[in-house]
C-alpha cells in the first residue's frame, strides 16, 4: 500500500467512526456531545507522541487541541480548523441510517460526513503523518477539532479566542467549504469570505380568546403566518460583488443568461434557470431573511395572544445593522405595529485577500491534482469558524478537493440535507492535497 493509499484508508476509517459518534447540536447547551468524538482522536493520535490538549466549557462540549512545532520560530504557522459537531437530521428524510456511516458505492454516508467531518478526518491524518514521519516544518502546525461550529461557536472556536487563544492562534487557517467544480475548465471553489449574521427575532402580539369562536379575532399565530409569508417573499437589493462575477464567468454561460445574472433588474427572473445553483445564487446576491423556527399557542382550545419568529439573516459585504431592521420593517409592512423586532446581534461579512503565500500553495495543490484547473475564490454563503480568524486580520480559507462525480449545486444541497455522503475519491483527493499543501507552506 502506498502512502497516499494509507492515508486515504485511515482517513476513511476515522471519518466513520466520527460520523457513528452522532456528535448532533440542536442548539442547545447539553447537546452535540463533541467529547465522544474528542475520545475518538485520542485514540487516533496514540503513539504520535504529539501532546494533545483538550478543553471542555461545558460538560460534553469538548474540543481537542495539538501544536507541531516549527523550526523557525519566525517561520508561519497553519492551523487546520475542522469541527466535530453536526447539524439534526429530519426524521423519515433519509434513505439510509444517518448514523451507521455505510459505504455504499463508494460513497460514504451519514450525518456530518461532507459537513465537515471528511475534513475533519482528513486534518487529524495529515497531522499525524507529519508528527510521526520525518519532515519538519519550519512554521507551527496546528490540529483543532472544536465544538459548537453548527450553533455559532460560543462553546468553540469563539470560546477558545476568547479564553485560550494561545491554543488556537495562527497566521494562516484552513477550513471547510471548498472543493467543488465550477463550469467546464474546471475551476476550483475555495471559500475566501463568508457573509455576515444578523440574528433578529420577531415577536407578534394579538388578543387571546376561546378558540371555539375565532371569527374576527387578533390570533397571534394568524399574524405571524401573515409575516413569515411576506418574508418568505421579500427580496433585499441586489448586490453584484466582484466574486459573483467571477463565478457566472466561470460557468461559460450563454451570454444573454450571463448578462441577466449581472444586471440587478434581471436577475431574479433568472435564477431559475440556474436549476440547483438558483438557491446559491440568490444568497450569493441578496441579504437573506429565513423564518426558521415558529411558536405559538399554549392550549388547543386558546387563541395565542403571542407569537414568535426566529430569523436566520445573512448579510452580504457592506450591509450595515440598520440595514438589516429596515429591510424587515420593509418586509413586514402594515403588520409592523404589531410585531417587535428584538435582537441586535449583528456581525458583518469577512474575506481573505488571496495574494498570499498559502493561497498560492493551494493553487499548486490543486494543479498537481487536475492540470487544466485552478482556485476559484468564493464568497461563501454560509457560516464556518474562518470568521473568527478573518476578524483578526489572519487569512482563513476553505478548502478541500473534490472529485468530478461533485458539481458545485449538488454540493450544496447536502449540506444539513437528506442523504449526506461524500464519495471515497474526493476523499482520497482531498487528504493527498492537504498533504501537499502542509509540507509545501511549512516547508
Amino acid at each position: 500500500m502506498s502512502d497516499q493509499e494509507a492515508l486515504t484508508r485511515q482517513t476513511i476509517n476515522l471519518l466513520r467512526d466520527l460520523i457513528r459518534n452522532a456528535c448532533v447540536n440542536d442548539g442547545s447547551p447539553d447537546s452535540g456531545g463533541e467529547i465522544r468524538s474528542v475520545r475518538t482522536l485520542e485514540g487516533f493520535f496514540a503513539g504520535s507522541g504529539l501532546d494533545l490538549e483538550v478543553v471542555e466549557p461545558h460538560p460534553g462540549r469538548a474540543s481537542l487541541i495539538a501544536r507541531i512545532p516549527g523550526t523557525d520560530p519566525t517561520a508561519p504557522s497553519l492551523a487546520l480548523v475542522g469541527h466535530l459537531d453536526v447539524v439534526p437530521v429530519s426524521d423519515g428524510g433519509w434513505t439510509r441510517d444517518p448514523f451507521a456511516a455505510e459505504i455504499v458505492d463508494g460513497e460514504i454516508w451519514g450525518r456530518g460526513a461532507l459537513d465537515m467531518l471528511y475534513l475533519t478526518a482528513s486534518y487529524a491524518v495529515v497531522t499525524r503523518a507529519i508528527a510521526t514521519g520525518s519532515f519538519r516544518p519550519r512554521g507551527d502546525l496546528i490540529f483543532a477539532a472544536v465544538a459548537d461550529e453548527e450553533d455559532g461557536s460560543r462553546l468553540g472556536v469563539e470560546w477558545l479566542t476568547e479564553n485560550r487563544l494561545d491554543l488556537i492562534d495562527a497566521d494562516y487557517v484552513l477550513t471547510e467549504s471548498g472543493g467543488a467544480m465550477v463550469g467546464p475548465r474546471p475551476l476550483i471553489s475555495a471559500a475566501v469570505g463568508e457573509k455576515g449574521i444578523a440574528g433578529r427575532r420577531l415577536v407578534v402580539r394579538g388578543t387571546p380568546g376561546h378558540g371555539s369562536a375565532p371569527w374576527g379575532a387578533r390570533n397571534a399565530a394568524v399574524i405571524a403566518a401573515d409575516a413569515v409569508q411576506r418574508l418568505a417573499r421579500y427580496r433585499a437589493p441586489v448586490q453584484i460583488t466582484t466574486d459573483w462575477r467571477h463565478y457566472v464567468a466561470a460557468l461559460h454561460l450563454d451570454a444573454p443568461l450571463a448578462e441577466r445574472l449581472l444586471d440587478p433588474a434581471r436577475i431574479d427572473d433568472a435564477l431559475n434557470e440556474l436549476g440547483v445553483l438558483a438557491g446559491f445564487a440568490h444568497a450569493s446576491t441578496h441579504t437573506t431573511i429565513s423564518p426558521n423556527i415558529v411558536r405559538a399557542g399554549v392550549k388547543d382550545n386558546v387563541i395565542p395572544a403571542l407569537a414568535t419568529i426566529t430569523l436566520d439573516i445573512r448579510v452580504l459585504p457592506d450591509i450595515a445593522a440598520a440595514d438589516v431592521d429596515a429591510y424587515l420593517r420593509d418586509a413586514l409592512g402594515d403588520l409592523a405595529d404589531d410585531v417587535t423586532i428584538e435582537g441586535d446581534d449583528f456581525a458583518a461579512a469577512t474575506r481573505s485577500p488571496v495574494d498570499t503565500p498559502l493561497f498560492h500553495s493551494l493553487g499548486k495543490a490543486v494543479r498537481r491534482a487536475y492540470p487544466d484547473a485552478d482556485l476559484l475564490p468564493v464568497l461563501s454563503v454560509g457560516g464556518s469558524d474562518a470568521r473568527f480568524y478573518r476578524r483578526r486580520g489572519i487569512p482563513a480559507y476553505g478548502f478541500a478537493l473534490l472529485s468530478r462525480h461533485w458539481d458545485y449545486g449538488t454540493f450544496r444541497q447536502l449540506f444539513h440535507g437528506n442523504d449526506e455522503r461524500i464519495d471515497i475519491g474526493s476523499i482520497a483527493l482531498t487528504v493527498a492535497a492537504l498533504d501537499t499543501v502542509v509540507r509545501d507552506f511549512l516547508d
